[in-house]
């Protein structure tokens, strides 16, 4: 990696997204792209992306918390007193240094890690797919983009969801950047 790579995206993870203020003291309201609610409750230090700027500010959080209910957290930045500061920031964006990721139990992953690794049948290691997203659900589900082969010809290239538990995803190797699969009988097949 080059000396001056400017510290665009690659180096922060996205925790969340500024929507609105939140009453009149310069709270805000904070829709979360982090399963972790210690990004948002835990005071301390977060970077501010500003809706249209490319360098992100270091600010402090001082509060936050969830609104029971719902997918939103109010948090409280130092120096942002009142609703019109607030208003201001309305599309910001905060950020944590990709460095500064929550230490993960046993089989938790980041999304970021999942995306992009080739899914094989554990059985016959035939190649399924790549791992184009992962969407949260009760179970989270693995949206994988079909290999060639997997798909019926002259279609567009189609993806499946599969579930991402031990069961049907027992190997996750994220050195070989693979997850091998065990799917039950019918999961894959694709309806035209």
């Amino acid at each position: 990696m080059s000396a001056f790579v400017t510290p665009q995206l690659e180096n922060w993870i996205e925790i969340g997204t500024i929507v609105a203020p939140q009453g009149l003291r310069g709270e805000m309201r904070v829709y979360p792209d982090s399963d972790f609610p210690e990004r948002f409750e835990v005071p301390g230090k977060r970077w501010l992306l500003r809706a249209g700027e490319t360098e992100p500010q270091e600010v402090e959080l001082l509060t936050g918390r969830i609104i029971e209910g719902k997918n939103l957290y109010v948090v409280k930045l130092a120096g942002v007193d009142d609703r019109n500061q607030a208003e201001e920031l309305r599309g910001s964006k905060l950020l944590v240094c990709a460095s500064d990721r929550p230490q993960l139990g046993e089989d938790e992953y980041h999304v970021l890690d999942l995306i992009g690794l080739s899914v094989f049948m554990q059985e016959s290691g035939e190649l399924v797919g790549t791992v184009v997203d992962v969407i949260a659900a009760g179970n989270d589900l693995l949206e994988v983009k079909l290999h060639q082969q997997q798909t019926t010809n002259n279609k567009q290239q189609k993806t499946v969801l599969i579930p991402f538990v031990k069961a049907i995803a027992p190997t996750v190797d994220l050195e070989a950047r693979r997850i091998e699969i065990t799917p039950p009988p019918g999961l894959l097949e694709i309806n035209s």
